[in-house]
């Protein structure tokens, strides 16, 4: 059973950003102070990433937990109410983005999706993967 009341469940679900999360600003402005440009949800990239860099055709996803399913086998059973809409909702979303990377890797971009939490827990390291990408991106060319 839910600890909210279905009031309170519709304010928390709707108050969910679609972008500018916390996560993917804490991201972005991290990547601006180490002086990298990018493009937010650009709508001329296939799947509109949260992050692009045209020039090098890296395109960033910063992916919540709860959304896309992480560990979703083990996590699969953990939603008590409406079992139904959630399991079709977060399996589609999982099979979105297999379909995203599949095309964007097939246009010629490198992908990258991070983790919520992983951003909230070492930015550095995510951050770190990002530069690592670019410069092997700038060695190919």
């Amino acid at each position: 059973m839910d600890k909210l009341t279905k009031e309170q469940r519709r304010k928390n679900m709707q108050a969910v950003k679609a972008t500018g999360s916390k996560i993917e600003t804490t991201l972005a402005k991290e990547l601006w102070r180490l002086g990298h440009r990018y493009r937010k949800n650009d709508k001329t990239v296939f799947g509109k990433p949260d992050l692009t860099f045209k020039r090098y055709k890296l395109a960033i996803f910063v992916d919540s937990e709860f959304w896309h399913g992480k560990d979703w086998t083990k996590r699969k059973h953990d939603h008590k109410s409406n079992q139904d809409f959630w399991h079709k909702k977060i399996e589609r979303n999982r099979q979105r983005d297999r379909e995203v990377n599949k095309q964007l890797l097939k246009d010629g971009w490198k992908v990258l999706r991070f983790w919520g939490k992983d951003i909230n827990k070492n930015l550095r390291t995510c951050t770190d993967i990002i530069l690592l990408t670019i410069d092997e991106i700038k060695r190919e060319n």
